[in-house]
């Protein structure tokens, strides 16, 4: 790229210098889809090489508080906020450069400025309309509650993803409704549990199940993958502000306990720099950007004109009541 551009570009991850010989370790619990193309433009845009751990999210924070001052992550990004509450509510994470706070909306970072919400998803109903009609479908989360859908619904309590909307039900109704709703739920999947979003959207399409509640990405990721000519499932919306339509929000942080801080500052800036958020619009992420100037190059309904629950990513807090809830009604 031509010399102006990138040193614009460096300017905007924190700095101008090359950063050739750097490195940091990303911990990352986001899908590596996402995480690839990001990495990939950073250490063209930086010369600071990315070591990247994948795993799940969840195992990864605990990880980190195992590993304590010890630990060789210099940054953890996260599918959802949860496990970033946890790890803030630990003492773990360092605070965001105020320069990169400023390129996101407040909305989707945290409170305290210890992470930076990156990109978003927003829960879906994905359904199979040679099983159940559109008009069929549950409008309202509580509905999936209901007898009619005994046998026809697909459930995957060990999904990340599942816990913003079990507690957002739980702020809105409380904790014996969010449980009873849960107990109806285990009844309803007649053992149709599955151990991801993406199995459930695959087993949606296929036929084996009439729908399920997932992120809406999971679908277009589908379709991105078996073409066109062989998705035979359709995605719909839960009315505007129910509890289980929630915007989720992918965010990332620098450990306080960082040996490369400089450049694990650079790395969470350029995640939600221009570049950065133009590197979700248009790769294979199928995630919306959280900077209002970037749109996704996908069909996808835009971002501003979601009608998500108003319930707030500080809202969600650390997810332990959820994961308390899944629980005690036996789907963990």
């Amino acid at each position: 790229m031509g010399l102006l551009v990138c040193g614009a570009l460096l300017a905007a991850c924190g700095g101008g210098s090359s950063g050739s010989g750097q490195s940091i370790t990303l911990y990352n619990g986001q899908h590596e889809q996402t995480t690839d193309s990001l990495v990939a433009g950073f250490e063209k845009a930086t010369g600071i090489q990315v070591n990247v751990r994948n795993d799940d999210e969840d195992l990864l924070t605990d990880e980190i508080v195992n590993e304590g001052a010890n630990s060789p992550a210099d940054v953890i990004y996260t599918e959802n906020t949860p496990a970033l509450a946890f790890l803030q509510d630990k003492g773990l994470l360092a605070n965001v450069a105020p320069s990169t706070l400023a390129l996101t909306p407040r909305k989707y970072d945290s409170a305290q400025g210890k992470w930076v919400g990156v990109s978003a998803r927003v829960s879906v109903l994905i359904y199979n309309p040679s099983l159940i009609h559109k008009d069929q479908l549950p409008t309202s989360v509580l509905q999936l509650a209901n007898p009619r859908y005994k046998g026809k619904l697909a459930f995957a309590p060990s999904e990340t993803d599942i816990q913003p909307i079990i507690t957002s039900v739980v702020r809105s109704y409380g904790k014996a409704v969010a449980l009873k709703w849960l107990d109806a739920i285990k009844a309803n999947t007649g053992g149709n549990i599955y151990p991801d979003n993406e199995t459930i959207a695959d087993e949606v399409n296929r036929g084996e199940i009439a729908f399920g509640l997932i992120n809406q990405y999971y679908w277009y990721r589908l379709a991105a993958e078996v073409g066109t000519s062989n998705v035979h499932s359709k995605i719909a919306f839960l009315a505007p502000h129910d509890p289980g339509y929630v915007i989720d929000i992918s965010g990332a942080a620098v450990l306080k306990s960082s040996k490369h801080e400089a450049a694990a500052q650079k790395f969470v800036a350029f995640l939600v720099s221009k570049k950065g958020q133009e590197i979700i619009a248009h790769s294979i992420s199928f995630e919306y950007p959280v900077d209002s100037g970037v749109n996704t190059a996908k069909d996808e309904t835009p971002f501003n004109r979601l009608q998500p629950n108003s319930i707030t990513v500080d809202d969600l807090g650390d997810g332990a009541t959820a994961v308390a809830l899944l629980h005690e009604a036996g789907l963990l």
